[in-house]
């Protein structure tokens, strides 16, 4: 780096100057912790975001950032090592009062690796005991590039005087002895650094206007527009309680969300089990909440909307929306500990947390979720849990977490309110033999039909059948294996045949059970327990408009997958042949299905357990076994067609490419070695666009039986 380069032209990104870039992260800095829970001392932290990256004025990091062309084996030796530039901007300490340097080093020091046990080996303390150059290489050419640092410190502020290489020696070796001391626990300060730091990287020149939208209690004042509305009891019903928690239990299409919603004081986080569920939502959100940023955010963030609207939308990882909507494995990361677990939890600290059908969880993931909820408690955050069928030793484990009835406001349906929504007959099937005859009467009589399968495999071969079989008939298939692009116009289609009032099917998966606000005249399901059979006759004469509609269900044979067998067999047995549905039996068959709650066992995976913290401070967890073994849909995989166009894609338009998919199906269908190494790092399937756009993926699911 000549000597002759003006400090204003160093380079942070390819794009921004590091002089920008300090610049937009003390934006956001300020305007972050004037809102967040917590209260946090804003001069000490605008001053933790100027320091962060002076490092970046190092001749190795402006060398990496922009590459000088051909270069020497001698400069390919000198210049050969791993360089943190977070490190070597600890190199000015000595800047700020001797008593600031330990929080100073919290935001800094491991705001890209972990101080130890970095996944590349790159912490503080690991470049301590593997390279015993690395103090020599992170202040090298100290002489010429710290005068950058320097007028960078000055630009904005902060006085800086000469520091001689043996000062900005001391502050490291100070920086190595504080990290090495840390104890167990979470430092906010390193969320605080992260929040801020990723805003403005997301938004570069458009940080200043974007802050003004941050942190806006939403605008409740139109939520309960069906008051009094004899369809939706619980808009007839106050809302004033003490109580910080909130616990409903009512049947589907009664107004839960409004409801809740209603309950809300603060930013509100939506939590929903299923990310198909998460688009409906923020549809609806958007309607309830007219004049709010509803921001959405599940497992690979996608965007909605015309252009101008995703424009005009925050990035759904970012702190401070008024609303998000999300799945349960977006937050995850503060009972595991993943990178990034701190800003979640400064970001959660204090809000209105809606958890939507809980009961939909099971195994290691309604476990997980319990511990979330623990963790959000103790963030101080008001739990508001809805349910139409969750049993009684899951409502109890879940009462006692948050309080027990001390600080819970219970409100639960009358038997009267139950008795009104017995609009379903029951009729069991033996076979399907019999369906084709049932959706042929059905459609004659103007009826919308929907069918729900426990497997995408039987959908997909559903909607080539029925296709065929109803030529001139509105024919729909949905499921969550469909790229983000022909997922949104398979949900805008739903809706709109559910607007219409002329005969159609809609073929689905479990994507259907929750938060839908969708009615159909008949429905004919596979089997599944009796939870999910109950959220399923919700997507069915949900406004009564018939006295009582049918509802087929196939007896359970060969494979149940991904059900337990066990439970498919007893929930069928629950179920009248040829008879109506009552509400008020359900509480007493969902006990007789589920007499206890057995969680799965996964305290050695947490980072809090016992009352106390086993993470140390400044380190996050790799990998987490559990997070793997959730099945969530935290991968993603784009179709050979679209390898090209994603290579060379911005990521608004690699959104719409990708597929969600899990570990299991990777290793499954053997996609490991088809892996990309950009944007969201998709595996590559080959299967063409023609029929991804009719039939979803085509891939083998984590079981075949």
């Amino acid at each position: 780096m000549k000597s002759e380069i003006d400090w204003r032209d160093l380079w942070a990104k390819d794009d921004v100057k590091i002089w920008e870039h300090l610049e937009h992260v003390e934006m956001a800095m300020s305007k972050i912790c004037e809102h967040l829970y917590y209260t946090f001392d804003t001069r000490l932290a605008r001053k933790g975001a100027i320091l962060h990256d002076v490092g970046k004025a190092h001749p190795h990091f402006q060398r990496k950032i922009k590459p000088i062309g051909f270069v020497s084996l001698a400069e390919e030796v000198k210049w050969g090592y791993t360089h943190r530039h977070e490190l070597s901007s600890l190199a000015f300490l000595p800047a700020f009062p001797r008593e600031e340097w330990d929080v100073l080093i919290d935001m800094v020091v491991a705001h890209h690796r972990a101080i130890i046990h970095d996944a590349r080996e790159g912490g503080i303390l690991d470049l301590v005991d593997r390279d015993r150059r690395w103090m020599t290489q992170h202040l090298q050419d100290w002489e010429e590039w710290h005068e950058y640092g320097r007028c960078i410190l000055q630009y904005f502020g902060y006085d800086c005087p000469a520091i001689s290489r043996e000062e900005a020696a001391a502050a490291l070796w100070y920086a190595v002895s504080y990290c090495e001391k840390k104890a167990n626990g979470w430092s906010r300060w390193r969320g605080l650094l992260l929040a801020a730091d990723h805003f403005a990287s997301a938004y570069t020149f458009q940080t200043g206007s974007r802050l003004s939208r941050l942190f806006k209690k939403p605008d409740l004042s139109h939520v309960n527009a069906r008051q009094g509305n004899e369809l939706y009891p619980l808009s007839k019903l106050k809302i004033d309680d003490s109580r910080p928690h909130t616990m409903v239990s009512y049947p589907t299409g009664s107004g839960k969300t409004e409801f809740l919603i209603r309950r809300c004081m603060g930013r509100i986080c939506y939590l929903l089990p299923y990310q198909a569920s998460c688009n409906f939502m923020y549809e609806r959100l958007k309607t309830l909440l007219p004049f709010d940023n509803v921001d959405i955010q599940h497992g690979t963030s996608i965007s909605l909307g015309s252009r101008k609207e995703r424009s005009e939308r925050l990035a759904p990882s970012l702190v401070g929306a008024s609303v998000k909507v999300m799945t349960p494995h977006q937050v995850i990361g503060i009972v595991l500990g993943t990178h990034g677990f701190e800003s979640i939890m400064l970001d959660l600290e204090g809000c209105d947390v809606i958890l939507d059908e809980i009961h939909t969880y099971e195994g290691i993931t309604q476990a997980m979720v319990l511990e979330v909820v623990k963790t959000l408690v103790r963030l101080n955050c008001r739990i508001h849990v809805a349910t139409a069928t969750m049993p009684r030793c899951l409502y109890n484990a879940i009462l006692e977490i948050l309080g027990g009835v001390e600080s819970v406001y219970e409100v639960t349906a009358s038997v009267e309110v139950l008795d009104s929504y017995d609009r379903h007959t029951i009729h069991l099937l033996e076979d399907d033999a019999t369906v084709p005859g049932i959706l042929e009467t059905a459609i004659g009589g103007e009826m919308k039909c929907l069918l729900v399968f426990n497997r995408i495999d039987a959908a997909q071969k559903a909607y080539e059948k029925y296709e065929q079989m109803f030529k001139g008939v509105p024919v729909l298939l949905i499921h969550r294996r469909f790229s983000r692009l022909y997922r949104r116009k398979a949900e805008k289609r739903l809706q709109q045949l559910n607007r219409k009032k002329v005969p159609c099917i809609v073929i689905a998966t479990q994507v259907v059970e929750v938060s839908l606000d969708i009615d159909f005249d008949l429905m004919l399901t596979q089997c599944a327990p009796l939870e999910s059979l109950i959220q399923r006759m919700g997507r069915t004469n949900r406004t009564g408009r018939h006295p009582t509609v049918p509802v087929y269900v196939l007896t359970p044979v060969g494979s149940s997958w991904p059900y337990n067998k066990e439970i498919l067999e007893r929930s069928y047995a629950l179920l009248p042949q040829d008879g109506e549905w009552h509400e008020r039996d359900i509480q007493s068959k969902l006990d007789a299905l589920y007499p206890s709650l057995n969680l799965r066992e996964i305290d050695s995976h947490l980072i809090y357990y016992n009352d106390r913290y086993g993470i140390r401070e400044l380190t996050n967890v790799r990998n987490p076994i559990l997070s793997m073994m959730m099945k969530s849909d935290c991968f993603t995989c784009i179709l050979k067609e679209d390898e090209s166009r994603y290579k060379k894609a911005g990521w608004q338009q690699r959104l719409m490419m990708e597929i969600p998919i899990t570990w299991g199906i990777i290793k499954g269908n053997r996609l490991e070695g088809t892996q990309l190494s950009v944007g969201s790092k998709p595996f590559v399937v080959n299967q063409t666009k023609s029929s991804h756009q009719k039939m979803g993926l085509m891939l083998k699911e984590e079981k075949s039986s």
